[in-house]
């Protein structure tokens, strides 16, 4: 079988012309005739050239890979218990799935405790402020994205860096709007944004206490690439120091530009350049600007660098280092990087699993560490933190929870317009009765709550969902508190699954009984 998909792809918006008689190896229609007007990607390529790698319509999209990989968290049941309580007092009584205790910690050194040991991973489009308004209702982590400043038609600049921005100011208060002390929010760099001083900015002028450096550009690895729609903004963006490809100063270039001649211009992202003695350096001057917590983001890299970086979080005492897997969201990555680059999620943190426990044999001090890629609902989660158990503490839910945050809106728009989707109309027609964790937000906001955004409300009450669900699967396994989540709650339903965790299958774990009995 092919686990790649076909030349026909909703991230591109094509389509095979015969869907159900495809050549498995090419992608291809097996019969390419003649009188075809080229709806998949090489029609598409064939009209718009090098712009066919990219997804369509990136301001209001959100995209994520259609490889089908030969593993993922679907190879996994989750086990089950009927004696015991881990966490509990072995009571009937006390042992029920609402005292299951998940509130987490975010921080090395200055922690912040969490409601639940989620993280929402770095965003800075679509409904952006109900995302981070959201993560401050349910009490997690959450991430300002990168190239934020360069999206701010306010943006002010001295000597090449930030003096002010008006839409990070706004992201940032979104969050502490509904702050109660539980989560945090994020503020992250690619190397474009350490150019500007966007950390320095956001410690020194907006209080922001926790920070994170991004290794590589864009969704994962690649460098951030956008095209952009005129001469003018080529220009301005080049004036604030991003690459731009051609270049637009030069005035052959622009000539040509205005001549309708030549490449298309586009924003090139740096790569950053870093080793282990500037990473330390960089780490301990976000920390005496007055960061209280300095995160590492990484995508699915070659492993020699995943433990290059495991290895310099340790010796510069970092507070977090999230792993994103090959296969989860993404704002703006070429078609087929998504779906044919990097390690998927499973393969990535058995790796980092296996990294962190030699680490530990070692004597090394062991980083806080968040896994994501493609993680959506309770069982997701469950699975996350069994298989990086002891050391994996959080998992990121980002395209899942910014869904819930948009869905949310539209919800609430259409209660306003009066045109409740048929769907939803079995529960009414009104704020209250429509979305049932008002009643909860009540209880810290009281009638206020009636006027927090709908998509914030979205957000949180899908949050609240995937909570109460981690619960009742961590009861099942008789684990009242998150410490004593284990890999041995996991069962691998392949061979491969077996083999590439290192978690024993029922039948090994039937012989290995029977042969301790």
């Amino acid at each position: 079988m092919s686990y790649s998909p076909s030349l026909g792809s909703t991230i591109s918006k094509t389509h095979m012309r015969t869907p159900n008689h495809l050549s498995p190896f090419s992608g291809m229609c097996a019969v390419c005739t003649l009188d075809c007007t080229g709806p998949c990607e090489i029609g598409l390529s064939a009209v718009r050239g090098s712009e066919a790698i990219y997804p369509y319509a990136t301001d209001i999209n959100q995209f994520a890979s259609e490889k089908e990989h030969p593993l993922d968290f679907s190879h996994f049941n989750i086990n089950g218990r009927v004696f015991g309580a881990w966490g509990c007092t072995e009571s009937a009584e006390q042992a029920t799935y609402s005292n299951v205790n998940i509130r987490s910690v975010f921080g090395k050194k200055n922690r912040v405790p969490l409601r639940a040991p989620i993280i929402l991973p770095a965003m800075a489009k679509l409904n952006w402020k109900d995302y981070y308004a959201g993560a401050a209702l349910a009490g997690v982590v959450v991430v300002i994205g990168e190239d934020v400043v360069m999206k701010d038609k306010n943006l002010k600049l001295k000597r090449g860096k930030v003096s002010s921005s008006s839409l990070l100011k706004e992201m940032i208060e979104s969050f502490r709007a509904y702050d109660q002390g539980y989560g945090d929010i994020v503020l992250q760099a690619n190397m474009d944004d350490e150019h500007l001083g966007v950390l320095e900015y956001g410690i020194e002028k907006l209080n922001v206490t926790s920070v994170e450096l991004k290794f590589g550009q864009a969704a994962k690895g690649i460098q951030g690439i956008g095209r952009i729609k005129n001469l003018d903004e080529a220009l301005y963006l080049q004036e604030l120091g991003y690459l731009i490809y051609p270049d637009p100063s030069d005035p052959d270039i622009a000539a040509n530009y205005r001549n309708g001649i030549g490449q298309v211009f586009e924003k090139v992202g740096k790569l950053p350049m870093w080793d282990e003695t500037t990473l330390v350096r960089r780490v301990e001057e976000l920390r005496q600007l007055g960061a209280q917590r300095v995160c590492f983001k990484t995508g699915p890299f070659d492993g020699k660098d995943l433990m290059d970086i495991l290895m310099i979080a340790s010796a510069a005492e970092v507070d977090l280092v999230t792993f994103d897997g090959a296969g989860g969201g993404t704002g703006n990555s070429p078609v087929k990087m998504m779906n044919e680059w990097g390690i998927p999620t499973v393969y990535l943190e058995s790796m980092v699993y296996r990294m962190l426990d030699k680490m530990n044999e070692k004597g090394y001090a062991l980083p806080p560490v968040a896994i994501t890629g493609g993680f959506t609902m309770e069982d997701h989660v469950f699975k996350g933190l069994a298989l990086g158990a002891p050391y994996i503490s959080l998992v990121g839910i980002g395209r899942a929870a910014m869904a819930a945050a948009m869905v949310g809106k539209q919800v609430g728009d259409a209660i306003a317009s009066g045109t409740v989707p048929p769907e939803f109309q079995r529960f009414g027609t009104s704020l209250e009765e429509l979305f049932e964790n008002v009643k909860q937000l009540k209880v810290v906001h009281g009638n206020e709550a009636l006027s927090i955004s709908t998509g914030a409300i979205g957000l949180y009450s899908y949050l609240e969902r995937v909570s109460t669900g981690l619960q009742q699967l961590m009861a099942l396994n008789r684990r009242f508190s998150l410490d004593y989540v284990s890999r041995e709650d996991l069962l691998p339903l392949t061979e491969l699954a077996s083999s590439t965790t290192g978690i024993k299958n029922s039948a090994d774990r039937l012989t290995e009984i029977l042969d301790n009995w």
